[in-house]
């Protein structure tokens, strides 16, 4: 009996090394590290100024970047990953950002709509606008990206119509090459889950239809699952086929439920 507070005492003794060797948490250098090296800080962010300093789960990012939606991707992403308390958001537009709905802010939006999808090319589309009215340039590499484009452009805030100009060339795509939605699939392995939540998530926003929407984002593995809540049927659907066409993407589970009227 005299021997089992000497045991008690070094079992408590071992048990605290244990936890002392195996941190339960990352570190702050961990989670600095891994915003630095997710897909979005390195693809979409890569020429924006951003400093990233985490403390004890509350991560401050400062400096500047070139856009309002750059700004709210770094905060999405930051926020995405796990063990995340909280996100203060202290980064600086670098150029005076464009009077809302004048032509300027309505040509980022439609660009920043149709960049993390991966079934048209932001790149290739060319966008100006006139009083609202938005005209889309460039080559498609076929009729169905052509429209695609068009559906996606429409549902900006503030886009009253849509001319698509675009011309629809099979010379877009050399013999042999992979449609745009075939090579970010394969990419898709290298996109990590907290990106793509960022992604969806900064998608729902910038969609006219959608972004009201009261919906919860998690991603595992490249699968996503929405929760929350939808007006209807129809908006519920909707969210699952911009959510779908999102980059990295692989499969969408939708339980949002349906409001009652």
């Amino acid at each position: 009996m005299k021997k089992t507070p000497y045991c008690l005492a070094l079992i408590l003794i071992l048990t605290s090394l244990l936890f002392i060797g195996t941190p339960l948490f990352a570190s702050d250098k961990d989670v600095e590290t891994s915003v630095q090296q997710s897909y979005n800080f390195k693809t979409y962010l890569k020429g924006d100024d951003i400093t990233v300093k985490s403390k004890d789960g509350v991560v401050t990012l400062t400096g500047t970047v070139s856009e309002e939606s750059h700004k709210l991707l770094a905060e999405e992403t930051v926020a995405s990953q796990p063990g995340i308390k909280s996100v203060k958001n202290q980064l600086k537009i670098k150029d005076e950002a464009p009077a809302e709905f004048s032509n300027a802010w309505l040509v980022a939006k439609v660009k920043t709509t149709l960049l993390f999808h991966r079934n048209v090319d932001a790149v290739a589309t060319k966008v100006s606008v006139d009083d609202g009215t938005v005209t889309l340039r460039g080559k498609t590499v076929n009729e169905a990206q052509k429209e695609l484009t068009t559906e996606y452009a429409k549902d900006v805030e503030g886009v009253k119509a849509v001319n698509n100009e675009m011309t629809v060339s099979a010379a877009a795509m050399k013999p042999g090459e992979k449609s745009m939605g075939v090579k970010i699939d394969t990419l898709g392995e290298s996109i990590d889950d907290a990106s793509i939540t960022a992604l969806v998530k900064t998608t729902l926003f910038y969609h006219r239809s959608t972004s009201a929407l009261n919906t919860t984002v998690k991603t595992e593995k490249g699968v996503v699952n929405l929760g929350g809540t939808a007006k209807n049927a129809a908006e519920k659907d909707l969210a699952t086929k911009l959510v779908m066409d999102v980059q990295g993407v692989k499969k969408v589970i939708n339980t949002m439920a349906i409001q009652d009227n």
